[in-house]
């Protein structure tokens, strides 16, 4: 069945980008309306922009989307993360500025909001994508590929010179809460050489230790240091999960990346949805329901480090 949230749930931050103070209110909305964002500050019907792959405007450092009037909202993929994650299928995300706030960096303010809450059924039947056939896309040494699988399985590997971050690799099953338990706390990462170039050329503007994980060779400068040994794969994971949602539907097949980030996993869905014979969308029964990401999910899995 298709859900949405009890009641509406609020937030509060600057975006990680722009340091612009925004306001965010997760709604409930009606079955069939999937996941869309709405700019608060925007008049009339160009305000709404539906999370959706088509509408991404490609950025190396956020997943943004732009509607048809040139409507745009930055860093979806942490808040649709938390959605999927937790499994909401339909909600309206309303937003008072140009970017989602950043808030700790990882998704876990979300889950916690989502989750004290309360999901509900909307009585709808669901559906989802289920890969019948391989797809992949390649940038350099970078790649990404979608194979069939029963459930979602996310599998990634970085490799960085850092010797903070270095090598990591983790596959997880998203079935059964597994977002909420072992990614949803993993905040986003950076090199603090990379830091002082994007503040140097106006970017990153909202960036602080406390929302980001800054490394500088073996040193971790963010106050406390990392939740996990492999936080930083864990994080590539969350943004995944938050990209892949722009399918407009549950995703049942094996997600791998290798050094991919939002453009490439973007790539990959424009070109599945470009190779009809790649997929199907199956209606999901009790035992698909069972294994989507979200399923039975409650408040206990919350991190503690959250």
């Amino acid at each position: 069945m298709q859900t949405t949230l009890t009641s509406q749930i609020e937030f509060n931050g600057v975006g990680l980008h722009s340091g612009v103070e925004t306001c965010l209110r997760i709604l409930p909305a009606l079955p069939g309306r999937g996941i869309v964002f709405r700019r608060s500050d925007v008049d009339g019907a160009t305000a709404d922009i539906p999370a959706r792959w088509d509408l991404v405007k490609q950025s190396p450092l956020c997943t943004k989307l732009v509607n048809e009037h040139g409507v745009s909202i930055s860093t979806v993929e942490h808040v649709m993360a938390a959605l999927i994650g937790c499994g909401v299928h339909n909600a309206t995300v309303e937003v008072n500025g140009p970017e989602v706030p950043i808030l700790d960096g990882s998704s876990a303010a979300f889950v916690r909001g989502i989750l004290s809450k309360g999901i509900r059924q909307l009585g709808a039947p669901l559906k989802a994508l289920r890969l019948i056939d391989m797809i992949e896309v390649q940038k350099g040494e970078a790649w990404a590929r979608l194979v069939p699988h029963d459930t979602l399985l996310i599998e990634f590997k970085i490799e960085f010179e850092d010797a903070a971050i270095g090598e990591q690799k983790k596959l997880l099953n998203m079935s059964n809460g597994s977002f909420v338990r072992e990614l949803s706390n993993s905040r986003t990462f950076c090199r603090k050489a990379d830091v002082d170039a994007m503040r140097a050329n106006g970017l990153a503007l909202g960036g602080t230790l406390e929302n980001a994980v800054v490394v500088d060779g073996a040193q971790v400068l963010s106050p406390g240091g990392l939740r996990h040994r492999d936080e930083a794969v864990r994080h590539k994971m969350l943004d995944a999960l938050g990209d892949l949602a722009l399918a407009g539907a549950p995703i049942l097949g094996h997600y791998q990346g290798y050094r991919a980030g939002h453009a490439l996993t973007n790539d990959l869905l424009r070109a599945l949805f470009a190779t009809p014979h790649a997929f199907e969308l199956v209606e999901c029964d009790a035992e698909i329901a069972a294994r989507l990401p979200g399923a039975g999910v409650h408040w206990g899995e919350i991190p503690k480090v959250a």
